[in-house]
C-alpha cells in the first residue's frame, strides 16, 4: 500500500495556490474543476511524482469550526520535512511568510511554524537524527 494523496482544507484555493507554490516552492500537479468543485494538487518540487497534497476548499460548517479551534491552538495541520530548516525560515521569510514560531530546536528535531494564509498553521521540520 502506497500514499498518493492528502488532503488540507483551505478556505481559499487561490490564495493556498499561491502560498503552497510562491512561498513553500511546491509545484502545481492538478487543477481542473466541474462546476463548482475544483481539484486542486501540489507536490514537492523535489519529488515530482511524489505524494500529491490536495487543497481542499472548506465549505463544511463543521470542518471550518475544526480547522478554526487547530489554528486558534497553533497546532499544525500538516508537518513538511526539510534538510535545513533555517534556510527555508529565510527563503519564505523573504517571500512574505508569516511564522507562528521561528526555528526551535525540540527534541530530536528542529521546527519553525508558519501561517499559510488560509486557515492553518504548517510545521517545517528538520530531523535531527536519520531514522
Amino acid at each position: 500500500m502506497k500514499i498518493k494523496l492528502t488532503s488540507l482544507i483551505v478556505d481559499d484555493q487561490e490564495k493556498a495556490l499561491r502560498f503552497y507554490t510562491e512561498v513553500l516552492g511546491f509545484a502545481k500537479k492538478a487543477d481542473f474543476s466541474q462546476g463548482p468543485f475544483r481539484w486542486l494538487t501540489v507536490v514537492s518540487a523535489e519529488e515530482p511524482n511524489g505524494t500529491e497534497l490536495q487543497l481542499a476548499l472548506n465549505n463544511d460548517p463543521a470542518a471550518k469550526a475544526y480547522q478554526q479551534a487547530r489554528f486558534q491552538q497553533k497546532q499544525p495541520a500538516a508537518m513538511f520535512f526539510t534538510d535545513d530548516v533555517d534556510a527555508d525560515y529565510e527563503r519564505m521569510k523573504a517571500r512574505g511568510a508569516q511564522f507562528t514560531m521561528p526555528p526551535m530546536d525540540v527534541t530530536a528535531s528542529k521546527i519553525a511554524m508558519v501561517d499559510d494564509t488560509c486557515g492553518n498553521v504548517i510545521q517545517i521540520t528538520q530531523l535531527k537524527w536519520k531514522g
